[in-house]
């Protein structure tokens, strides 16, 4: 699933579902572009941590996965450890 889709069904998973949403004021795309902005904001802080050795590297990148499985991301395949 593409990660737009994928931020969007995790949102949308906690609402009500309908046949029909004559009421639903939200935007998807507005959703979808200020999650993202927060994640990228996010990812950039723990990228310009020039401090980490390896190891700490390492663990920075597990945040970021973190952050994308927040979004409602899976990280694929690779991530299983």
């Amino acid at each position: 699933m593409e990660l737009w889709s994928e931020i969007l069904a995790h949102h949308l998973a906690d609402e009500l579902v309908q046949s029909v949403f004559p009421n639903l004021k939200v935007d998807p795309v507005a959703i979808v572009e200020g999650k993202c902005y927060c994640a990228l904001k996010t990812i950039k802080e723990i990228l310009e941590d020039d401090s980490l050795d390896d190891k700490e590297c390492f663990l920075k990148i597990e945040e970021i996965i973190s952050v994308l499985e927040f979004l409602g991301s899976d990280a694929g395949l690779r991530h299983d450890y």
